[in-house]
């Protein structure tokens, strides 16, 4: 089978809706090639291991790249994606360049060419996330496996969203706590806190491809007795008292169930919030605070920013 790789130039505030985007219409796997990794500096106390190859890089902004299979439908499916990610202009979300490439590439490339690009990464004090094919030997006693296939959904989980995610859970989730997690994705926060001692994790996303994802990734991880996923619209009909709230999602979709966040916190529970850019900081935090929240921590990473907040 012959396979098109499609490759969008983008800014790094539409990595994640376009990423969506692309899962959505059939994408398997996605890569993302950010400049910003070839400089990064990181704190050593978190290993993170890259083969990159600076010549695969853009000057400015980021390539979003992903394969789809070359049949009859490949041309609609791409004006499909291309129309979809001119909508992102709708909700004031910057595309930059906003050029569209595609290119043939056999299915034995296919196969291998996206999984240099994800290696062990240690995102925490605790958690080290691998991909399936890799093995890897833990370093300390209370290292916590987190075991991802990038090529069903959503990546491998090291985009700064979700460590700036996980770093808030694994400071705020105490044993046995209820957690609900708000536009699962590929269930990598799910995950982290039924790992990190949740009694419960309950799991929401609108998007199919996500529910059945976050299942598979689950089961992978041993956590399935934990982690209920069902497919909601955020937090739209549910009722319950959780010790903890996450979601990693655009800024323009958190304030839309600040409210029904608070009413599904027990007092004294947990939001924590990312998928934040820095321009739509301000908006997020005076949400949290109209709906009653206390700010507890700022945090950011690169141009993202994550929030926890406490109801009192």
């Amino acid at each position: 089978m012959k396979w098109s790789e499609i490759c969008i130039h983008t800014t790094n505030e539409a990595i994640e809706p376009i990423s969506n985007i692309l899962h959505e219409t059939g994408a398997s796997g996605v890569v993302i090639e950010d400049p910003l990794d070839l400089t990064m500096e990181h704190e050593s106390k978190f290993g993170e291991i890259y083969e990159l190859n600076q010549d695969e890089y853009p000057e400015e902004g980021v390539y979003i790249k992903a394969y789809l299979p070359v049949n009859s439908f490949l041309g609609e499916t791409v004006n499909e994606i291309k129309q979809a990610v001119n909508n992102l202009m709708l909700y004031d979300i910057d595309l930059g360049r906003n050029q569209v490439t595609l290119s043939e590439i056999h299915e034995e490339e296919w196969a291998t060419a996206w999984k240099k690009y994800y290696k062990p990464v240690k995102i925490s004090k605790k958690i080290t996330i691998i991909p399936t094919w890799e093995d890897y030997e833990p370093v300390s006693s209370d290292e916590v496996i987190i075991e991802l296939d990038p090529g069903m959904a959503f990546g491998t989980g090291t985009h700064p969203t979700t460590v700036l995610s996980i770093q808030a859970i694994e400071q705020y989730l105490n044993p046995r706590d209820l957690v609900i997690d708000v536009g699962c994705g590929s269930g990598v926060l799910s995950i982290a806190s039924a790992l990190l001692g949740a009694n419960e994790v309950h799991a929401f996303d609108l998007d199919e491809i996500a529910v059945k994802s976050t299942s598979i990734n689950s089961k992978l991880n041993k956590t399935d007795a934990i982690i209920h996923v069902r497919q909601n619209n955020l937090l739209d009909n549910v009722k319950m008292e959780a010790d903890v709230i996450v979601s990693n999602i655009l800024a323009e979709i958190i304030v839309r169930f600040t409210n029904e966040a608070w009413n599904n916190l027990r007092p004294g529970g947990i939001f924590i919030t990312s998928g934040i850019i820095q321009a739509k900081k301000q908006l997020v935090l005076d949400n949290l605070k109209q709906a009653g929240f206390e700010i507890l921590e700022v945090n950011e990473m690169e141009d993202w920013v994550a929030i926890v907040a406490k109801k009192i």
